[in-house]
């Protein structure tokens, strides 16, 4: 959420920047209920001032033994406009509120313009592209040929965009999980967290899916639940409504969680293979960082993902994302696309974001420096370290073998029972 203040001295600026981003707003609303905010506040004000002044005089009479039945005739009725006037405050406060809760974060200046994927900006590549000497599969025939990967059973059992993981398949999957929580905790400084896999609408308006995206996630019938679409709502919301000392931050968390997403409006996109499922497995890392070290930190998040992709030997480029590429609660992102085989073509692996104070505004989470300090909000950040489902699919595709068999990256064979293929 912006600062309202913010807004309302800079309505121009706020337009201006999130036209940047291919959206359009309009704030005369916003100005408008802003000033009725005010007037409000001022009526508030002087009514209690006269309350306090007809309490004074009640007390006055009654000591001196005079009638103030009159007097207290009008505190009641000053009292009662006083309750008018603080519930259409509460009704504009809510109105200023919806408003602020739709716009979405505003581009920081390093953030290349453009409204389209094509004005991305590539930042560096690691690794060479694969090359084969054999007809290359795609890594569901590749999944299927070898037994570990079981689409059509998994459409039984649920519907499509589902996969039963098997043998060897269910290993690998483990053994990433197990690859990137060991190196980012051990090597990394993350702590590790396991969240609830279930987050409440307060959570959800904190992270920025909520109100805007509800169509993205999946509710429970009959309670204020929603299934997390990333380990990021959780982390976030895991500080939500404290002030926190400046003594411990940064504080940096890392959690495996599944994830679940409606994938509303991608009918017809990606729907074989692993490449956009309803439920998928993702390692996230997040960070709660004074303002002044946010996009030190954002740089030291990437470079975390980059590393699990650089120990796997996978090829991969960093994109800056351009300004209408980026989402709701970013300020600035950077994508880690991984090379696919079958797709010639790169897919996004880990967002990598500085969300700067958006969401610790939504989720009321700050910082104090000295105890006497007034209280300033955190930054955030967050990033896949990384999306497994992808990388399951970029490892059987780059390294598939011509008899069938897969290559198993040298960093994951000691938690595979140090095999080196996956064989059929």
């Amino acid at each position: 959420m912006l600062d309202a203040k913010y807004v309302l001295e800079n309505p121009s600026l706020v337009i201006k920047k999130t036209a940047l981003r291919g959206i359009d707003i309009e704030l005369n609303e916003f100005l408008g209920l802003s000033e009725e905010r005010k007037e409000y506040l001022q009526k508030v004000e002087s009514l209690r001032f006269k309350l306090n002044k007809s309490s004074k005089l009640i007390g006055q009479k009654k000591k001196a033994g005079e009638d103030a039945a009159v007097l207290i005739g009008e505190m009641k009725s000053l009292s009662d406009e006083i309750k008018r006037k603080e519930e259409k405050l509460r009704e504009v406060n809510k109105k200023l509120n919806n408003i602020l809760l739709s716009i979405p974060n505003l581009p920081h200046k390093s953030v290349p313009e453009g409204l389209n994927t094509e004005k991305n900006k590539e930042i560096r590549r690691f690794g060479k592209m694969p090359e084969f000497s054999f007809k290359a599969k795609p890594h569901w025939e590749i999944g299927e040929s070898l037994g570990i990967l079981d689409f059509k059973r998994a459409a039984k059992i649920t519907g499509t965009r589902f996969a039963v993981y098997l043998g060897a398949g269910a290993r690998l999957e483990r053994a990433l999980i197990n690859f990137m929580l060991d190196m980012h905790t051990n090597e990394k400084g993350y702590k590790e967290v396991i969240p609830p896999f279930i987050a409440n609408t307060n959570s959800l308006i904190g992270t920025g899916n909520l109100p805007k995206f509800e169509e993205d996630l999946f509710k429970l019938k009959d309670y204020d639940w929603y299934m997390i679409p990333t380990a990021e709502v959780p982390l976030t919301n895991y500080y939500r409504d404290e002030i926190l000392d400046a003594k411990i931050l940064p504080q940096r968390f890392v959690a495996y969680t599944p994830c679940f997403r409606s994938e509303a409006g991608s009918y017809g996109k990606d729907i074989r293979g692993l490449i956009r499922q309803h439920q998928f497995n993702k390692v996230e890392m997040m960070s709660f960082v004074m303002p002044e070290d946010s996009y030190s930190e954002l740089e030291f998040l990437t470079n975390a993902a980059e590393e699990v992709l650089k120990r796997l030997g996978l090829h991969y480029r960093v994109v800056s994302l351009c300004t209408g590429d980026l989402g709701f609660a970013g300020a600035k992102t950077y994508d880690l696309e991984l090379w696919m085989p079958d797709r010639n073509d790169y897919i996004e692996i880990s967002s990598c974001t500085n969300c700067e104070d958006f969401q610790a505004r939504r989720s009321n989470i700050r910082f104090k420096r000295e105890k006497k300090s007034k209280p300033e909000f955190v930054h955030t950040l967050n990033g896949s370290g990384v999306a497994l489902g992808r990388t399951v699919s970029a490892i059987l595709e780059c390294f598939q073998q011509e008899d069938g068999s897969v290559l198993i990256p040298e960093k994951l064979r000691p938690y595979m029972g140090d095999k080196k293929f996956i064989k059929p």
